[in-house]
């Protein structure tokens, strides 16, 4: 092994965002808050937690130096946490940017979604501009890849995390709704961290329907069910459909178990 073992906590934050980004802001500080006070030095939240989709974006867009994000970096600071949240950023054509700000413990940058969600009924092109660069971070000595929602159906991105030496990533998600899509979901999830070597966090949009609001559109809102997978492919832990959070520690000895074991990564030839 040429990477001595280290373990972080991670807190699952999973929500219901509405469209009022003030009221989002109010939930992920509580989210942090209760995440921070079980130890996490790592929040994840779901994509679209500035706001839900389902709306015009444009009129909700920000820059990473807007009020928005800034509030997001003051929380993550006074909780002493590495916070990882979706927003929506401008770009030069009017479309946005989806973005997940990565921010606190002295960092403040974004990953903008690289693979569009045009599937399913949805084109998420038609308003949001797709990103290019992978982005790691790292907290207490373990590299961390983020990724966003529909990258899950990518295995090349994740394989390229790792290459980049991460352990684990982050998958913030807004997933949509629909027949056999938690199996999906659970499944890719899984999927990810077998054939990448890496846990894979999974945070996603609560199911507004647990909370009472019944959506409308095609606009994918969340089922819940956010999972964290072990590099194995196992559930490692799992949330239900509702608001809540989810702490857990990840162990990078148990990736470089894995890719010891199952050797993917060293034995590929394309």
């Amino acid at each position: 092994m040429t990477e001595t073992a280290q373990s972080v906590r991670i807190g699952v934050c999973q929500i219901t965002s509405g469209t009022d980004p003030e009221a989002n802001l109010a939930l992920l500080g509580d989210g942090v808050r209760q995440a921070a006070e079980s130890g996490a030095r790592v929040v994840v939240f779901p994509e679209a937690t500035m706001c839900r989709f389902g709306v015009p974006l444009g009129d909700i867009a920000e820059p990473l130096d807007g009020a928005w994000a800034s509030a997001a970096r003051d929380i993550a600071e006074t909780h002493g946490v590495r916070l990882v949240a979706g927003m929506f950023t401008p770009t030069e054509d009017g479309r946005v940017y989806n973005t997940l700000l990565v921010t606190g413990l002295g960092e403040h940058r974004g990953y903008d979604k690289i693979h569009l969600y045009d599937a399913f009924g949805f084109a998420e092109s038609r308003t949001v501009a797709a990103g290019a660069e992978l982005v790691t971070t790292s907290v207490d000595g373990v590299t961390l890849g983020v990724a966003t929602c529909y990258d899950v159906r990518f295995p090349e991105q994740f394989r390229a995390l790792a290459d980049r030496g991460a352990s684990a990533v982050l998958l913030p998600t807004s997933w949509g709704a629909g027949e056999g899509k938690r199996e999906q979901w659970e499944l890719l999830v899984r999927a990810r961290g077998l054939d990448s070597g890496c846990w894979v966090i999974g945070c996603g949009q609560a199911d507004p329907r647990a909370s009472g609001i019944e959506p409308s559109g095609t606009a994918p809102t969340g089922i819940g069910f956010s999972t964290i997978a072990d590099p194995f492919g196992r559930v490692h832990a799992q949330l239900g459909a509702a608001p809540n959070v989810l702490v857990a520690d990840i162990d990078t000895a148990v990736a470089e178990r894995a890719r010891e074991t199952i050797a993917v990564l060293a034995n590929r030839r394309l």
